[in-house]
């Protein structure tokens, strides 16, 4: 069956192309919530989140909890028309369908013509859903403290 053979072969070699690494999800995803930012539209952020979600917001003091919390948390900080750039990071795979990601990242924030930079700390756990999507279960971001 050698007609088999060849087709099964065509067909691995594009798995294999479309096989990403963890790391590579993870830019992926961090590039989906980075543009979600970017529209200005906290909806469009909050989609991204799981419906149980929680978020422990940059310029919260508040654990929010659910995605009417998060929606609420990213109206506020959108005004603020951010931007973020990952400057070191880590991500660790927690099994087939979970991921932490985790690092600092610098965000400029305020009208164009001054944009302030904040470095802070940012973890997020991602998951797949039912239908294979990957959606933040938590997020964790916070001022980076002042060297010592």
């Amino acid at each position: 069956m050698p007609g088999n053979f060849d087709q099964n072969t065509a067909l691995l070699e594009d798995t294999a192309e479309k096989v990403e690494t963890i790391e590579e999800i993870a830019q992926i995803n961090f590039q989906q919530w980075k543009d979600a930012l970017l529209s200005g539209n906290a909806e469009i952020v909050a989609s991204l989140y799981a419906p149980d979600a929680t978020l422990l917001g940059t310029v919260s003091s508040k654990l929010d909890k659910g995605l009417d919390k998060i929606q609420g948390y990213f109206q506020h900080f959108l005004e603020q028309d951010p931007n973020s750039e990952i400057v070191d990071e880590v991500v660790q795979e927690l099994g087939p369908d979970h991921y932490l990601h985790l690092g600092m990242y610098n965000f400029k924030i305020g009208p164009s013509d001054a944009k302030q930079t904040i470095e802070a700390r940012f973890s997020f756990v991602w998951k797949k859903n039912d239908v294979g999507d990957w959606e933040i279960l938590h997020h964790h971001s916070s001022i980076k403290p002042e060297e010592e």
